[in-house]
This record gives structure tokens, sequence and C-alpha cells, in this order.
């Protein structure tokens, strides 16, 4: 199924949050930060719905047409978060991570450090509904906006914790760039990059 990938509105932001809830609910890194199961269902939906307003501020949000998938890209200079979007979004963050937070902080210390510096369109995240995985869905809305960057003579940036997504992202022209460890026992990620086509 060829499913049609638009650019998400205002209206769209409560399936795109619930999209991205569910998809990310056995995700390596959000795992170890949150690792009671029901808990981290319920911040996955108060996290999302914190991140996603601020990621359209700062580039596109995509979903497919069923809600099957979305993807969060922030747009060439936007991938580090300024002090204004910091001020809105720190204290919905502090109560949705509660007590998880400084493990949360960990992860997302490690991502900032190891990000590359320069013009590239960001995946911040993107996922698939778990009853819709493994049927293209991923792919495809990634190389909607792919496409995007290579008419702009762009690369993309992404990080993963996830190893069975790594091939994945290869197969769709992401190089693994660099490798790190989470201290303190957190999660392996990989930072990769797709040159522009």
């Amino acid at each position: 199924m060829n499913e049609t990938i638009v650019a998400a509105t205002r209206a769209d932001r409560p399936e795109i949050v619930e999209t991205l809830a569910q998809a990310f609910q056995t995700d390596p890194a959000l795992s170890w930060i949150l690792p009671d199961p029901d808990h981290r269902a319920r911040a996955l939906r108060g996290l999302f719905r914190v991140l996603v307003p601020a990621d359209m501020r700062a580039g596109v949000a995509l979903r497919s047409a069923s809600d099957a998938s979305a993807a969060l890209w922030r747009a060439p200079g936007q991938a580090h978060s300024g002090t204004l979007e910091f001020l809105r979004t720190v204290v919905p963050l502090v109560a949705t991570f509660g007590t998880a937070l400084p493990r949360g902080l960990k992860v997302q210390d490690g991502i900032d450090r190891h990000r590359p510096k320069g013009r590239f369109w960001y995946l911040h995240y993107v996922g698939v509904r778990p009853g819709h995985q493994g049927k293209g869905h991923g792919g495809r809305i990634i190389r909607a906006q792919t496409a995007v960057a290579d008419n702009q003579g762009l690369p993309c940036w992404l990080e993963t914790a996830t190893p069975e997504n790594v091939p994945l992202y290869e197969r769709l022209g992401f190089v693994t760039q660099v490798e790190w460890d989470v201290p303190g026992g957190g999660p392996h990620f990989w930072g990769m990059m797709r040159p522009a086509a």
C-alpha cells in the first residue's frame, strides 16, 4: 500500500502524539529512562504533547493518511533547541518525567554532544504504530522528507538506540558516523548521516 504522506497541521497534533507514543513504547532509550511500562505509556503521551508543537515550529511534522506513521523533522539550523524553546518545555517535561528526569538528561546530553554542527535536516523522531510495523511505512515517511533535502542539496541526520533500525536507515542512505553509550548503564546509540544525493 503506497499511502499518502502529508505535512501535518495543528489539528493533526493529537494523532501524531498517539502514533509516536505507541511507536516508542518499546524504544531502548525511553525504556531505560522510564522502566515501568505503565508509567512510560502515560509519560510518552506527555512527552510528545510537548515535542510535537515544538518540532512543528522548528521544522515539519509528517503523517501518513491513516496515521500509521509520523515523523518530526527539525529544519537546517534548528537541531539544537534555543533558550526560548527550553523555557517553553522545561516545566512540562519535569512534570512528565518526574524522578526519571536525571536519566532523561543523560540521554539528551549524549545526543547533544554527538550531534554534528552545520546545516542538515534532523530526523528527531519517526515512528510507526505497532500494528503497522514491518510494512514499509517507516521507509516511506522518511523518504518523503529526504527527497526534499536532496532537492535542497542538504544532508540528513538522526540518532537511534534501536539496533534493528540501523539496517533500515542504511538502506535509506544513512551511514553511521559515531556510536556511544549513555553513562550509568544506559543504551547504546548510533549517530547516522545521509549525504545529499
